[in-house]
Order: structure tokens, then C-alpha cells, then sequence
């Protein structure tokens, strides 16, 4: 059973945020649903991972919850990531993305 002192211990969680240029933001949410497809393909259950538009049509927030380090490198070796990534830096954004890490303080249901 995994309690909650472990998830505390060995979870990853990570924020990120940006803004794009108004002509890119129907491609950047065309390149995460490419990304989430994947994600769902893969079929693994440490990988937590949603992104969401702001009201402005324009700025992203992106959350990843990993149980360990090891998952959370999934994610950036996937194919679609990558191209999600690359796609985006070359679109020049408003503002770049920013990755806080979180740290989990309490959750009203079970991550993993």
C-alpha cells in the first residue's frame, strides 16, 4: 500500500506556464491534444498530466504529478512532446514557459 508519507517522499509535481502569440494558440492546443493522446495510448497510471487554457485564449498552465523521478521522464522523451516542445520555442512566446516544482501539502483524494 502506498501511504502518504511515501507519495510526499518520491512524487515529482511541476507547474508550467506561458503565453503564446494569438496566431499560434489554435496549433499549441492541437499539439498537446496530440501529446494527451499519446499519454493515454501509453495507458500508465503514474503519469498525471493536463494542460489548460487560460481565459485570454492565449496563455497555457500545464500539471504533471509523477510518483518518481523515473516516470517523470516519460513524458519529455515522447515523440509528440518533443515536437509539442520544439513547435513552441519556435514560435517565439509572449512569455516562455516557467516550470515551478510543487511540493504536495495535502490532496481530497488519492493521486496514486
Amino acid at each position: 500500500m502506498i501511504t502518504f508519507e511515501y507519495i510526499l517522499n518520491k512524487m515529482k509535481a511541476v507547474k508550467v506556464e506561458y503565453r503564446v502569440k494569438k496566431e499560434y494558440a489554435k496549433t499549441n492546443q492541437i499539439n498537446i491534444k496530440q501529446v494527451m493522446s499519446d499519454l493515454k495510448a501509453l495507458n500508465n497510471p503514474g503519469i498525471k498530466y493536463s494542460a489548460f487554457m487560460l481565459e485570454d485564449g492565449q496563455s497555457f498552465v500545464h500539471f504533471a504529478v509523477y510518483p518518481d523521478d523515473a516516470t517523470s521522464q516519460i513524458v519529455p522523451n515522447l515523440p509528440a512532446f518533443e515536437k509539442f516542445r520544439s513547435e513552441l520555442k519556435a514560435s517565439g512566446p509572449e512569455v516562455p514557459p516557467k516550470a515551478e516544482n510543487l511540493e504536495l501539502v495535502g490532496s481530497a483524494y488519492d493521486i496514486f
